[in-house]
C-alpha cells in the first residue's frame, strides 16, 4: 500500500494532463507548444523511479565503478562540506549540524529521491559553502583588493567600463536591469533545468547539476581566495582599504527598493556571507551557463539566448555590482566547466541518444552514458571496415584473375583473326566457292569473352573489370568507383563472368 501512494498522486494529475493535452490538440501554435509541454511532462514522469527499496541504491553502488576523474571531485565536495559544517555556527538551530547529513543521506538511499538529490550534489556542496563563508575567522582569510580591479579594466578596455555604465540613470533603465539581475537570475537556472528534464535526452540534468554546481563551487573557492570588492565599494568608500566588518551594499537595487518600497535587497546583500566576492562574477557564468545548455540542447533559439546574457551582463556593470573583468572571468569560467565536464555522448548533437532507454525507470548516471555508446559504436564501424576491407582483398585477387583471363581471350582473339584471314585469302585464290560463312548468332567463348558475328566482321565484348576501391578509415562507409558500396562487390564479379 506505502508504494502505491506515489503514483495514487500522480495518476490523476496524468489524466488532468492527457484530458487538457487533447482538448487543446486543435488549437493555435500557442495551445500547440503547451500540448508539447504537457506531454513530455507525462512522459517524465512515468519516467520516474518511485521505489522507496534502498537495496537498489546500493545495488547501483556496488556496480558503480570508482575511478581517479570521478573520486577526486566527491573528495574535494566531501571535505569542503564537513569542514563548511565544522565551522558553521547557528545558536537558533544546534542540530542543524546533524540534521544536513542526516538528511541528505537518507536522499540518497531512496530511489525516489536519490534521482535528483544526487545530480544536484555539486549544487548542495556550493550552496553549504556559500552560507558558511561568514563563519570563516577574518584572522586566517586573505587581504581584501580594493584598486586591483578597476585598474587591471583601465589597463585592459582603455576606461573604467562599469564606471560609465552607472553616470546616467532613471526609473525605466533601473526596472530593466532589475529583471535579469535581481529576478531571472534565481528563476531561469529551474527553467533551464525543468526543460532538461522533460525535454533533454538522457542523462542532460546530470550533466546540467554537475556542470551549474561546480561552475558555482570554483567561483566561490575563487572568491575566498582571492577577495575584491565590487564597483559599490569604491563609489561608497572611495579606494581605502576595506576590512571583513564591513557589511554589503546593494548598489543600485537601492532604488529598486525605493520603488517597491521596501528593504529586500538592502537586508539581503547587508548580510550577504561573502562581501567581498566580486570576481569572478557568478551571475555572469549562470547566464552563460544557461545560454551553452539551451544552445546546445535546442539551437534554434541562441539569439533570445545569449541576448539575455547581454542584458544581464550590462545589468551588472549598470548596477555597480561587478567590473566588466568580473564578468569576463565569469564567462571564461562557465565555458572551461561546460566543456570539461561534458560527457562524450553529449559532444557531438548529431549522436546524441535523444530516445534512449525511455521506458526504462529512474536516470543512468553519466559515467554510464554517452562515452561508453561512443566507443561500442565506434568499435562497431571499425570492424565492419576492416571486414569491408578484407572483402576489397580478395576481390583484388578475383581481379587478378581476371586480368589472366583477358591475356588469354586476346590470344584466342588474335589466333581466330588470323583464321580468318587466311580463309578469305584461300577462298579468293584457291577457288573456295564464294565467301567464307560465318554464323550470325552471338557465341561465347570459355573464359566468357562473347563473340559477334557477322559478314567479313569479328566484335568481341571483354568483361568489364571495376578499379580496385580503397578504404578511408576516417569515414563510415568504403568508397568505390561509383559510390557502389563493398557489399555489391560479389554481384558485380558475378555479372562479369
Amino acid at each position: 500500500m506505502p508504494s502505491s501512494i506515489p503514483r495514487m498522486v500522480l495518476a490523476p494529475i496524468a489524466r488532468l494532463s492527457r484530458t487538457s493535452s487533447s482538448s487543446m490538440s486543435n488549437s493555435t501554435t500557442s495551445s500547440s507548444f503547451i500540448t508539447s509541454f504537457y506531454l513530455a511532462l507525462i512522459a517524465s514522469l512515468q519516467r520516474l523511479d518511485l521505489s522507496r527499496d534502498p537495496r537498489k541504491t546500493l545495488h547501483k553502488l556496488s556496480q558503480h565503478k570508482f575511478t581517479l576523474s570521478n573520486t577526486i571531485p566527491l573528495i574535494i565536495m566531501s571535505i569542503t562540506s564537513l569542514y563548511s559544517l565544522y565551522i558553521m555556527n547557528v545558536p537558533a538551530f544546534p542540530l542543524i549540524k546533524l540534521l544536513i547529513p542526516m538528511v541528505y543521506g537518507l536522499a540518497i538511499l531512496l530511489p525516489i529521491t536519490s534521482q535528483f538529490v544526487w545530480p544536484a550534489t555539486p549544487i548542495f556542496a556550493w550552496l553549504l559553502m556559500f552560507f558558511c563563508c561568514k563563519f570563516l575567522p577574518s584572522s586566517k582569510r586573505p587581504e581584501i583588493h580594493v584598486a586591483l580591479l578597476p585598474a587591471l579594466e583601465s589597463v585592459l578596455y582603455g576606461a573604467n567600463i562599469s564606471d560609465l555604465q552607472t553616470r546616467y540613470t532613471n526609473s525605466i533603465l533601473d526596472l530593466i536591469a532589475w529583471l535579469p539581475y535581481g529576478l531571472l537570475h534565481f528563476i531561469v537556472p529551474f527553467i533551464v533545468a525543468l526543460f532538461l528534464w522533460m525535454f533533454g535526452p538522457r542523462g542532460a540534468i546530470q550533466f546540467w547539476g554537475l556542470a551549474f554546481g561546480w561552475m558555482n563551487f570554483l567561483g566561490v573557492f575563487t572568491q575566498l581566495v582571492f577577495p575584491a570588492a565590487a564597483p559599490w565599494y569604491e563609489i561608497i568608500h572611495g579606494l581605502t582599504p576595506a576590512d571583513y566588518s564591513m557589511p554589503g551594499s546593494p548598489g543600485g537595487l537601492l532604488r529598486i527598493d525605493r520603488v517597491f518600497h521596501s528593504s529586500g535587497y538592502t537586508n539581503t546583500f547587508g548580510n550577504a556571507p561573502l562581501v567581498f566576492g566580486a570576481v569572478p562574477s557568478l551571475h555572469s557564468g549562470c547566464a552563460v551557463m544557461e545560454a551553452l545548455f539551451l544552445s546546445h540542447f535546442f539551437p534554434n533559439f541562441k539569439p533570445f539566448y545569449w541576448g539575455y546574457v547581454g542584458i544581464l551582463w550590462w545589468a551588472t556593470m549598470y548596477l555597480s555590482h561587478h567590473y566588466l573583468i568580473d564578468v569576463t572571468a565569469g564567462a571564461c569560467l562557465s565555458v572551461l566547466i561546460f566543456y570539461l565536464t561534458m560527457p562524450l555522448g553529449f559532444k557531438d548533437l548529431d549522436q546524441i541518444k535523444w530516445d534512449e532507454n525511455q521506458n526504462q525507470n529512474g536516470y543512468e548516471r553519466i559515467s554510464q552514458g554517452g562515452p561508453n555508446k561512443i566507443n561500442k559504436d565506434f568499435n562497431l564501424d571499425l570492424d565492419e571496415e576492416i571486414r569491408k576491407l578484407e572483402e576489397n582483398e580478395n576481390y583484388s585477387e578475383d581481379e587478378n584473375d581476371l586480368n589472366q583471363n583477358n591475356k588469354k581471350n586476346q590470344d584466342e582473339e588474335s589466333k581466330i583473326e588470323s583464321k580468318i584471314s587466311s580463309a578469305s585469302g584461300s577462298g579468293s585464290g584457291s577457288g573456295f566457292p564464294g565467301k567464307l560463312n560465318i554464323d550470325t548468332n552471338v557465341g561465347s567463348s570459355k573464359n566468357g569473352t562473347s563473340i559477334v558475328e557477322g559478314e567479313n566482321d569479328l566484335i568481341t565484348k571483354k568483361p568489364k573489370i571495376k578499379k580496385k576501391r580503397s578504404v578511408s578509415w576516417g569515414e563510415t562507409k568504403v568508397l568505390g568507383e561509383g559510390g557502389v558500396s563493398s557489399g555489391d562487390i560479389g554481384d558485380e564479379l558475378d555479372e562479369s563472368k
